[in-house]
């Protein structure tokens, strides 16, 4: 499997931040808020995310956690809460259009798809040459631009986390040529970009809450799933699936974004270690994950799962036509845009 690990590596994590205490300048806090004798602001951030321990998401809130309080001084502590005990990926990204919560960070062609329809675009399959491709798209122009997007929508864009490229798994048998997939039942994120790429594929696209995932796959509710290899390892999606196929069909961006009040409410100081430690953690979670690759596979199979090489450019035949429904949520141009990325 190690000739795998350049193409399908997943590096990927979700975060919600909400204030404790209020934030003021360098001298003074708003109400409720704490200072320390030198009059520096004291805040403490709570950051959810849907993910187990070991997910991706939990890696990148851990690295911002450390990062966060060591350029602080221990003046902005946060406070992580994993297994979506704070809510849902859709719930958090309600929670922060109305400023209930300061920050999380959600797979961008997920459900907050349905807020920034441009993030489809992540859905659309074969988009991305290699990691090199997503990479350079996510960190130049096309990834600035689309935070532009975001800023838009009552939120702050801060960047981009890692979730990674997505394979298909199931518990009814091998899959290696798209007519494999065919009437199977395949759990989707709640995307209109998602609903088109199973059906071009002949399966049926079934909506499950990210949370829900392991417990319909357990029961049966739907016969298999896609999402990138540290994800089926860490929520241990492995345990209830015995096919995995590395069809790398698309790449997903973890967004990491900011409610306005949250953002307004911190000072300069404050805003720009965020910017930095969501930056430096991308960095970070992007390396560590790369090194996991071959770890994750080996756990695989170890578990008895089959791992196999689909057809994956009769994989690419057979979606070319999902972009076409959804003109209207992802402009051309920036499909463009992103095929010209060098």
């Amino acid at each position: 499997m190690k000739r795998f690990k350049k193409a399908f590596m997943a590096l990927a994590a979700v975060g919600i931040l909400s204030f404790a205490a209020g934030c003021g300048g360098s001298e003074t806090s708003n109400e409720g808020g704490d200072t320390t004798d030198s009059g520096a602001e004291q805040v403490t951030l709570k950051l959810a995310h849907s993910g187990s321990e070991t997910h991706q998401y939990h890696v990148a809130a851990e690295k911002f956690k450390e990062l966060v309080e060591e350029k602080t001084e221990g003046n902005v502590s946060i406070e992580i809460y994993s297994n979506a005990t704070l809510g849902s990926e859709a719930e958090a990204v309600e929670q922060i259009l109305d400023g209930t919560i300061d920050m999380t960070t959600v797979a961008a062609d997920s459900s907050f798809a349905n807020t920034v329809p441009e993030m489809n675009v992540f859905g659309l399959p074969y988009l991305f040459r290699d990691r090199d491709h997503v990479y350079a798209t996510l960190d130049g122009e096309v990834g600035s631009s689309l935070l532009d997007i975001v800023n838009e929508k009552n939120m702050v864009g801060l960047g981009y986390w890692e979730v990674g490229f997505r394979h298909l798994s199931n518990n009814a048998s091998e899959v290696v040529n798209p007519e494999d997939v065919q009437g199977l039942n395949i759990r989707v994120q709640p995307a209109p970009v998602w609903e088109a790429h199973m059906k071009a594929l002949g399966a049926n696209p079934t909506p499950v809450a990210f949370n829900e995932l392991y417990s319909a796959l357990d029961q049966g509710v739907v016969d298999g799933q896609e999402n990138p290899l540290p994800t089926i390892n860490s929520m241990k999606f492995y345990e209830v699936q015995k096919y995995v196929s590395l069809t790398a069909h698309t790449y997903s961006p973890a967004i990491v974004v900011m409610s306005n009040r949250a953002y307004d409410q911190l000072n300069e100081e404050y805003r720009e270690i965020v910017r930095a430690a969501v930056a430096e953690t991308t960095t970070y979670q992007r390396d560590f994950l790369f090194e996991k690759e071959e770890e994750i596979l080996a756990t695989l199979e170890d578990s008895g799962v089959t791992v196999t090489e689909p057809n994956r450019e009769a994989f690419a035949e057979a979606t070319k036509d999902v972009k076409d429904t959804l003109s209207q949520q992802v402009p051309q141009t920036l499909i463009d845009d992103i095929l010209n990325v060098q």
